[in-house]
């Protein structure tokens, strides 16, 4: 039975300090530069299928962040704000098709159609875009990183797939108590490339009908 296309990309990736190459949990990462961040403990790549204590993880960043180069920074609704903008101008620029998006303290979920650009250019030119609009509002000194370089791509082929990261995603303020958030440059999912207007012999069209047994 074939596979469906890739359709959208579920990305995700952290501001600066708060997902370390040897984060206690894992990471995605093979390296780290800095000795005295490579002294806190060992690199594992992915994800630990055991996954340590909270205290095991606050441990590890109490410890971390007061070696660091640069201090931690953590979004306020403010500075989400002016990330959010930033967004949107980017996805405006680059024709970007965003079905959700939440912007979380310490981290970033948005979910795009597939696209002309792989999913690691969408994260580095969103990383960009923000990071340069943040450092204008004197928030901090050019210099200082904002993000942490890359970050995480979930690969989508269903419009199923597709609705369920759309919940996770709007649902993650509420896990902090926070409101779910509303940005203009979210386009509303209407089951794309099955949508009601869909061309039902497009290759994606096809293949998920393949995949299906239909």
């Amino acid at each position: 039975m074939p596979r469906p296309l890739l359709i959208a990309y579920h990305l995700i990736w952290t501001g600066y300090g708060h997902w370390l190459p040897n984060d206690p949990r894992g990471s995605g990462s093979t390296s780290v530069l800095k000795d005295s961040i490579a002294a806190l403990g060992e690199i594992h790549y992915g994800r630990k299928l055991v996954q340590p204590s909270g205290k095991v993880v606050r441990g590890f960043y109490e410890t971390a962040h007061k070696v660091l180069s640069y201090p931690v920074l953590r979004f306020n609704q403010a500075d989400i704000l002016t990330i959010g903008k930033a967004i949107a101008e980017i996805i405006d620029a680059h024709k970007y098709t965003c079905f959700a998006c939440a912007i979380m303290p310490d981290h970033v979920h948005i979910l795009i159609r597939k696209h002309r650009d792989l999913g690691e250019e969408m994260i580095e030119h969103l990383q960009d875009g923000s990071r340069d609009r943040f450092c204008e509002r004197g928030v901090c000194d050019p210099g200082h990183p904002v993000w942490t370089d890359g970050g995480w791509k979930r690969y989508l082929f269903t419009p199923g797939m597709i609705r369920g990261v759309i919940r996770y995603i709007e649902d993650n303020p509420s896990e902090i108590g926070w409101p779910r958030e509303a940005w203009a440059f979210v386009t509303p999912y209407d089951g794309w490339p099955l949508h009601p207007r869909h061309n039902p012999n497009s290759p994606w069209a096809r293949r998920l009908r393949a995949a299906r047994g239909r």
